[in-house]
C-alpha cells in the first residue's frame, strides 16, 4: 500500500471513531468525549480513563491503547487486523470502550 493509500484508509478509520462516539452519546448515556488533535483521537469516559487511537504513518499501523493494553493493526485490505494476534480495530474497540464505560458499546453501526 502507497502512504497516500494508508493515510486515505487510517483517516478513514479516525473519522469513524469520531462517528461512532457521536452515535453512542446519541442513543447512550455512556457520554464518552472525544477529542482529535492532528492524527490522534482520545476518548474520555466518565470514570476518567481513556481509550488513545493514533496513527503511526512510518509502520502504516494504527495504535490503540486502553486499560486493557496496547494494540497495533495493519489493513489487510479489507479490514485493520491486530498484528500480534487476529482482533479486528473496530471489535477491539468496541470490547475496550465497553469495558471501560461499563455497558455494551458498538462502532460498527
Amino acid at each position: 500500500m502507497t502512504d497516500l493509500e494508508y493515510l486515505d484508509r487510517a483517516e478513514a478509520l479516525l473519522a469513524r471513531v469520531e462517528a461512532g462516539c457521536d452515535r453512542i452519546n446519541e442513543s447512550t448515556d455512556a457520554d464518552i468525549d472525544n477529542q482529535r488533535v492532528g492524527a490522534m483521537v482520545t476518548l474520555t469516559f466518565g470514570d476518567g480513563s481513556q481509550i488513545i487511537v493514533n496513527l503511526q504513518k512510518p509502520l502504516q499501523e494504527v495504535w490503540l491503547a486502553a486499560r486493557a493494553g496496547g494494540f497495533h493493526y495493519k489493513y489487510d485490505g479489507a479490514l485493520w487486523r491486530d498484528t500480534k494476534g487476529q482482533g479486528e480495530f473496530f471489535a477491539d474497540l468496541a470490547r475496550c470502550a465497553s469495558e471501560q464505560a461499563g455497558q455494551p458499546l458498538d462502532f460498527n453501526s
